[in-house]
């Protein structure tokens, strides 16, 4: 068993999840990147190697969220690795549907939206609950203020729709956890420079990072089953 902290980050490749999986290992701790793209995971790995820490490792994992079966054999692999998960960060998402209303946006880039942004999340968590049980962890699902019921407006629908059910999802996942020690917690990065946000977006991948990390490194005493942004809890 190992001694140290190890982190699961989904979307691991680019944008915020690289940043979130740079930031833990700057702490100490062991990260394991999931990658949808096979092609990608040496990529992955060879962009975090400069801050692994003495003792500590990454390592790439291929983890397509869509599919069960690859996060159970992604547990495998860790398995291997480590007998360990401290945190589970379920990072990896799509924006598909851009500015389009309820009323002209296409269902199917909706039930897209929610396959990899809601259920690959719900997934996330059936593979990995009797890990973080025993380490008494935290999952951490990264969500959207679009996905703010107290705020929620026009455009944007299928992500709009999913990243509140996502924000659901937390609240069941912290009812059936909390109990067993794990927090559940959904995080706001906010509006980030990434591939997704675009140039244009007044916040760094460094702040939406850190806000995601603050989250996975909770510990006993800490919150769950809340909504929150730069360590500060929002509205849902």
């Amino acid at each position: 068993m190992s001694k140290y902290n190890v982190a699961l980050v989904t979307g691991a490749n680019r944008g915020l999840g690289l940043e979130t999986c740079r930031q833990l290992l700057a702490l100490g701790w062991s990260v394991v990147a999931g990658v949808r793209d096979p092609a990608q995971l040496a990529g992955t790995e060879q962009s975090l190697a400069a801050a692994v820490q003495p003792g500590r490792f990454v390592l790439g994992i291929a983890l397509d969220v869509t599919q069960a079966e690859s996060c159970r054999e992604a547990m495998g692999a860790l398995n291997k690795q480590t007998g360990r998960l401290d945190a589970v960060i379920a990072n990896a998402g799509q924006f598909l549907d851009r500015a389009w209303g309820p009323l002209d946006v296409d269902p199917d880039l909706v039930r897209a939206t929610f396959d990899i942004n809601t259920v690959g999340a719900l997934h996330l968590a059936q593979a990995t609950a009797d890990l973080l049980r025993q380490s008494r962890g935290n999952f951490v699902a990264v969500s959207s203020g679009l996905g703010a019921l107290s705020d929620m407006a026009g455009g944007f629908t299928g992500y709009r729709l999913s990243k509140a059910a996502l924000n659901a999802l937390v609240r069941v996942l912290h009812a059936e956890l909390y109990p067993a020690g794990v927090r559940v917690n959904s995080v706001c990065p906010g509006w980030c420079v990434t591939d997704m946000g675009g140039s244009e977006a007044p916040r760094s991948a460094e702040q939406g990072a850190a806000s995601i990390v603050w989250a996975a490194t909770l510990g006993p005493d800490g919150p769950s089953g809340g909504f929150f942004r730069d360590g500060a809890a929002i509205d849902w």
